[in-house]
């Protein structure tokens, strides 16, 4: 399954973001990695993130909620969340927005 989020970044946070981004604590890394997330990229177009990622196992809600609760992660958006803001369209309780893909090619 690929999946496709969006999400506004502060424009006062690039530098800082894409500094972090260098370096992702490997235990987070390792958390998506045990919840079957993989070929995980984070595009920048201006203020607006776009993630990309493909998710190879059976219960995406389930793993999306053990990554929810990992220390680590939890940890990780302490230091990336402020530096984000949801788009307009996300749901009321959400963050990072899905978005639908509309083609592929392989």
């Amino acid at each position: 399954m690929r999946l496709a989020q969006v999400i506004r970044l502060r424009p006062e946070a690039i530098d800082e973001y894409e500094r972090i981004h260098r370096d992702i604590p490997a235990a987070v890394l390792a958390r998506l990695r045990a919840s079957h997330m993989t070929n995980y990229s984070i595009y920048r177009y201006g203020t607006l993130l776009i993630a990309y990622l493909e998710y190879a196992g059976d219960d995406l809600e389930a793993d999306r909620a053990a990554i929810a609760a990992d220390p680590a992660t939890l940890a990780w958006w302490r230091i990336t969340d402020p530096l984000q803001e949801p788009v307009a369209e996300a749901a009321p309780d959400g963050w990072w927005h899905d978005i639908p893909e509309v083609f592929h090619l392989d």
